[in-house]
């Protein structure tokens, strides 16, 4: 089964205000999530109850995963430094 990743408008305004370059590697690693939610270097956040991050070079990308709607819900996109805030 393929999941359907969408992008809160916060992250997708966060992906839009990138270069194109890292907007493209960003995309091309958010199509990875439609058939694997949880590829290999996935952690989930602790003390929260359904995030799970991933890093596309310095950026890591903050995510939520709906099971019984087959989606992916992208709720931040960031600089590393950004994030840990």
């Amino acid at each position: 089964m393929a999941y359907s990743v969408l992008l809160a408008s916060s992250a997708e305004r966060q992906l839009k205000a990138f270069a194109e370059a890292t907007q493209k590697r960003i995309v091309k690693r958010l199509k990875t999530l439609q058939h694997n939610p949880r590829p290999q270097g996935v952690k989930k956040l602790s003390g929260e109850d359904d995030l799970y991050r991933i890093r596309e070079g310095t950026y890591q990308i903050i995510y939520t995963i709906h099971n019984k709607e087959l989606i992916v819900l992208v709720v931040k996109i960031a600089d590393r430094k950004e994030v840990c805030r």
